[in-house]
């Protein structure tokens, strides 16, 4: 019987008309994609209008460079790493580059109360508050509205004639006529108007310190609020010169010219009168910066701050460190019993929102009715002696912080070999030996970037002083600079204190504060590296 070999199919070569495999997903991820990049395209046409009105060039562009990279980026398949690295990179520029830049930039200006609005747009209020009021000044039917808060605005007058029952649109800006179908009116009154808020009666008169400064610019003068529900529309006494910069009393002649004043300037007569005590936002250079390093008070309180705040950090950091590395030590152990337990028990101070603890813990060292002393027996005033409100700050933070080093200790020590430690048992090695020689330098590998981005956190840490202090003790003769104030509290309270807000000046000792902190991380990661030689 013949038997025959199976021979092999011949090779064949790849055909030509393959049948596409669909993946799954692919229809999906493409709608995602789509849905995605037309949300990005959308929400860019529909802001372009917004900033081309107020004349936001620098974001218009931007926008469109953000839009035109997220096209650029996942429209096609090519640029793989770039889908990547592209949001990080935006949310970096968003949140950490921009925020710094505009700082610097503020930091560089009077910006604070009084110094909000350009020298334009405060020549113009002060033009617009001199409005006098005629005999036959016209008037208008007044209502009040605002597409904000009912008690700061901004706001807005929907104002009807007396005389032929017209509608217009005020604000600080001038007025706008508008169409009878665009509002409500009833009674010869607005009493509706889409996309605003109409202030009743009572709320006018609760917001009036406000509203009676209100002053719309009209060709011949401004139109004024009379009462709380009349306008007039008067002629202004004031006339601004742009060729001299000067400001005349039409009533008088008298001139007010520009007169600095501190970082400020006030149109001021030559007698010394100031005809408001408006000023205006302007470049002041680095006199903020000189300020700060020269002002002898200041100075002498931003040396005392700086050191307890170094010290302050470095307690924290410390204290927190050695007790979370003591419990974790303790729980590594495998001959220890309900491990789970403990270790659950020990991270509820981590769980708990940070000022809720902050507040029980300043009801803790009430002086009469505090826990501490209750318990203890003790009659401390922790918050009249600034030794004890430095303790009671740092003993707040340990508790609040050491679970977070006992979470960063424990994984730390779960990762070293176990066969280390052996080897080193082997040998002879006692306990405190492994621990000195094997698992507290390994530890420190890992933990020691931990540390010092805990220390730059406690170094403006300002949570911690103004929730369970406010910075307090203050000496009698110094109430900008309390006992327990670090830096970044000092800087808050220079910028909204007393004195109005010093945003500009606060800013200056932002970027101070950013430069020192980053000067000392720098110089701690650079000792820090002698332990990557650990092996």
């Amino acid at each position: 019987m013949a038997t025959t070999t199976p021979t092999r199919p011949a090779a064949q070569g790849p055909d030509p008309h393959p049948t596409p495999v669909r993946r799954a997903g692919t229809t999906t991820a493409l709608i995602a994609k789509v849905l995605g990049l037309g949300l990005v395209l959308g929400l860019a046409i529909a802001i372009s209008p917004t900033l081309i009105g107020q004349s936001r060039w620098g974001f218009l562009a931007i926008v469109w460079a953000i839009a035109v990279l997220a096209l650029a980026t996942y429209a096609g398949r090519r640029a793989l790493p770039a889908k990547y690295i592209l949001p990080g990179t935006l949310l970096l520029l968003l949140f950490v580059i921009y925020p710094v830049v505009m700082t610097a930039k503020a930091s560089t200006t009077n910006f604070g109360d009084g110094t909000r609005q350009s020298k334009e747009e405060t020549i113009a209020q002060i033009v617009a508050s001199s409005v006098v009021q005629s005999p036959d000044a016209p008037r208008y039917t007044m209502t009040v509205a605002t597409e904000g808060s009912v008690t700061e605005g901004p706001f807005t007058l929907f104002l009807v004639s007396q005389q032929d029952q017209s509608l217009y649109k005020g604000t600080v800006d001038g007025l706008e006529p508008i169409a009878a179908g665009d509002v409500t009116v009833t009674n010869n009154a607005v009493t509706a108007a889409p996309g605003y808020t109409i202030l009743t009666p009572q709320q006018v008169n609760a917001a009036n310190a406000t509203i009676k400064d209100l002053a719309v610019p009209t060709e011949t003068g401004a139109i004024r609020p009379l009462g709380i529900r009349q306008a007039f529309e008067g002629t202004t006494t004031l006339r601004y010169d742009e060729a001299t910069d000067t400001i005349t009393d039409t009533r008088d002649g008298t001139q007010y010219t520009p007169v600095t004043s501190g970082d400020r300037e006030f149109f001021t007569s030559a007698d010394g009168r100031r005809v408001s005590d408006q000023s205006w936002l302007a470049n002041v250079g680095l006199d903020n910066y000189q300020r700060a390093l020269t002002d002898s008070t200041i100075r002498q309180d931003f040396i005392r701050i700086f050191i307890w705040t170094v010290l302050f950090a470095t307690l924290s950091v410390g204290t927190t460190f050695l007790v979370g590395l003591l419990l974790a030590t303790t729980l590594n152990d495998s001959r220890m019993k309900g491990q789970r337990l403990y270790r659950s028990l020990l991270l509820l101070p981590y769980a708990m929102p940070g000022f809720i603890s902050l507040l029980v813990w300043s009801g803790f060292f009430n002086k009469d009715f505090g826990l501490i002393n209750s318990l203890t027996g003790l009659d401390i005033g922790w918050f009249t002696s600034t030794f004890w409100a430095r303790t009671a700050v740092v003993l707040t933070n340990l508790w609040m912080g050491f679970p977070y080093m006992f979470i960063v200790c424990t994984g730390a020590l779960q990762a070293i070999p176990s066969d280390l430690k052996e080897a080193a048992a082997i040998d002879g090695a006692s306990g405190f030996t492994q621990f000195r020689k094997i698992t507290f330098p390994l530890l420190l590998v890992t933990v020691a970037p931990l540390l010092v981005a805990s220390f730059a956190f406690n170094f403006n840490n300002f949570n911690a002083i103004a929730l369970l202090t406010e910075g307090a003790p203050f000496a009698p003769d110094n109430p900008e600079a309390g006992g327990t104030d670090i830096l970044i509290s000092y800087t808050i309270r220079l910028a909204f204190g007393a004195g109005g807000a010093q945003l500009g000046f606060a800013s200056a000792i932002s970027v101070l504060l950013f430069v020192l902190t980053g000067v000392i991380a720098a110089i701690q990661f650079r000792a820090t590296r002698t332990l990557e030689d650990v092996n």
